[in-house]
């Protein structure tokens, strides 16, 4: 039995409502595979502290240590040298949000210095529910991609990510985000 004029219009206004809703809360990731969590990482490891977007303090089997991601830059907030820069405070809420108390997984990356010049440690961040958190923050623009010298392993996810977070003006790319 065919269904009424009125209960099929409330059916698909029901379903439009859902595709909506799930449009909003889909997690922003570029178009193609995302990585999967490789095998033999550090951790699990507490994080500590989240300082900003792009750094956070985990206590790693009883030692404090500073870790600075690789491939991202988030906007400043604790540069003494600069003012807190525009997207700056979104990007460390977000950061909080996901990983403030939360255990995380460190992978290195042979291509990059195990330490910068300020003694923190790079890596890539995972999640314990197998997100690259590195990636996430560019594709839901709260980050840009970042290269510091020579190509790292998730250098090309990452430039996709930011394609399209630029392309659907998430985040900082917003037209209300940041002035260009």
């Amino acid at each position: 039995m065919a269904a009424s004029v009125p209960h099929r219009r409330s059916l698909l206004t029901a379903v439009a409502i859902v595709v909506v809703l799930m449009g909003g809360v889909a997690k922003a990731t570029p178009a193609h595979a995302y990585p999967l969590m490789p095998p033999g990482l550090q951790g699990p490891v507490a994080v500590t502290k989240v300082v900003d977007g792009d750094t956070i303090w985990v206590n790693n089997n009883g030692k404090r240590q500073k870790v600075r991601m690789i491939g991202i830059d988030t906007p400043e907030t604790v540069n003494p040298r600069k003012p807190v820069q525009c997207f700056a405070l979104e990007a460390s809420v977000q950061a909080q949000a996901i990983l403030g108390g939360q255990s995380v997984y460190l992978e290195t990356d042979p291509s990059q210095d195990v330490v910068d010049k300020y003694g923190r440690t790079l890596a890539y961040v995972w999640t314990s529910s197998g997100r690259l958190f590195n990636l996430d923050m560019i594709a839901d623009g709260y980050a840009h991609e970042y290269t510091y010298y020579v190509p790292y392993r998730y250098q090309q996810d990452f430039k996709a990510a930011q394609s399209d977070a630029r392309a659907q003006e998430r985040g900082l790319w917003s037209p209300t985000g940041c002035p260009a």
